[in-house]
């Protein structure tokens, strides 16, 4: 295995526990990836069907630029693999968490008509990277979930080329994608993103 690529292992579990028990990834929804190396670019990333509130270590596995497993690794791909792959090209991310809390996925469906989420005025947006005031306009899109994981890709990077600035996408019925230059940096970008969309939801008596 590449060096890098059981520490990573072990913080992907952590992590993934720890949104388990807040709620955040309950039984086998969600999927989280670190790069391991770009060149060529390989993920560890959590399997398909794993249960987030168990997931050990030695689950994760190591993914190529086409979702295909490297190495003696067992297990299969998630099926949503391409997106964190996208993502990781596109927006230079060093690791994509996508979390299935009840509040991301209520905003998903209520606000699908306006086409995203505006979020301002909050102090909880310095959290983001690059964001110095709580004058800021967070915008979330919302992108209609498909079957199809090609198709959806490039929905992503349609949001992605239309706003440069934006930490997250929400599928809609479905939750939230945000990632950061590295694990420390995403997983921060779930706890600020996650704590604005239940103020929000809550503030609108969703």
């Amino acid at each position: 295995m590449l060096v890098g690529f059981q520490e990573l292992s072990n913080q992907l579990a952590e992590i993934s526990r720890g949104f388990y028990a807040r709620g955040w990834a309950l039984g086998t929804s969600g999927n989280f990836s670190a790069v391991v190396s770009r060149e060529p670019l390989r993920l560890a990333m959590s399997p398909s069907g794993a249960d987030k509130g168990k997931l050990t270590p030695e689950q994760i596995l190591l993914i190529d630029e086409r979702a295909n497993l490297v190495g003696d690794c067992a297990g299969k791909p998630s099926d949503e693999s391409p997106l964190h792959i996208r993502i990781v090209n596109e927006a230079g991310a060093g690791a994509v968490l996508h979390t299935h809390s009840v509040w991301s996925t209520t905003l998903s469906e209520a606000r699908s008509e306006r086409g995203g989420v505006a979020i301002e005025g909050y102090e909880m947006l310095k959290g983001l990277a690059g964001v110095k005031t709580h004058v800021h306009r967070e915008w979330l899109p919302i992108i209609d979930n498909s079957q199809d994981m090609e198709a959806l890709a490039d929905s992503i990077s349609e949001r992605l080329k239309a706003f440069p600035e934006i930490h997250g996408i929400m599928l809609r019925r479905h939750g939230l994608y945000t990632w950061g230059q590295d694990l420390v940096q995403a997983k921060r970008h779930v706890e600020i993103l996650e704590f604005l969309l239940e103020a929000t939801a809550r503030t609108a008596n969703l």
